[in-house]
């Protein structure tokens, strides 16, 4: 399978929350094959299935030479102290970095192919992937999360960025 193209905002599958995976058949292993291929590149951290165009609660992750993924992943635990305000970005939004808080811990449950029981959990980076990932299977995107001020900046250069 070839890597597959990403959905960038204005695509309204992003605004789409995504529906369970209830059977693993053909379509959810070209999918997990799809969310690895794309993920194994250098600058990716996580891609949710929607952002392949794929409407199905699955995401994959490529951090610190970690290549996995998870199927209906639910966050079962975060910590509430937020790690500090760091730049975040988005495949499907490209080129465009922005402070957004997230919390400094997250713990993920969901499945494997095989049904067998994943678990992702961590500090910073794993915690913001957590996160940022889950946000897109419920169609959000961290744009949503922006404080008020950087978001009215980031909306205006995005604009800029699609017009030009």
């Amino acid at each position: 399978m070839a890597m597959r193209d990403i959905r960038v905002t204005g695509d309204p599958v992003l605004r789409t929350v995504c529906d369970p995976i209830t059977e693993i058949d053909d379509r959810v292993r070209t999918l997990v094959e799809g969310l690895l291929e794309t993920v194994d590149h250098e600058g990716r951290a996580g891609l949710a299935a929607n952002q392949i165009g794929v409407g199905l609660r699955a995401f994959s992750w490529n951090i610190d030479g970690e290549v996995g993924y998870i199927l209906n992943p639910e966050i079962v635990e975060r910590s509430s102290d937020l790690q500090e305000l760091g730049d975040e970005g988005c495949l499907s939004v490209p080129g465009l970095w922005y402070p957004c808080e997230r919390p400094s811990y997250s713990k993920a449950v969901g499945t494997d192919l095989d049904g067998a029981e994943v678990v992702i959990e961590g500090e910073e980076i794993w915690a913001r992937l957590i996160n940022h990932e889950v946000d897109h299977l419920d169609g959000k995107l961290y744009l949503d999360r922006l404080a008020r001020d950087v978001r009215k900046r980031a909306m205006r250069e995005l604009r800029e960025s699609l017009e030009g």
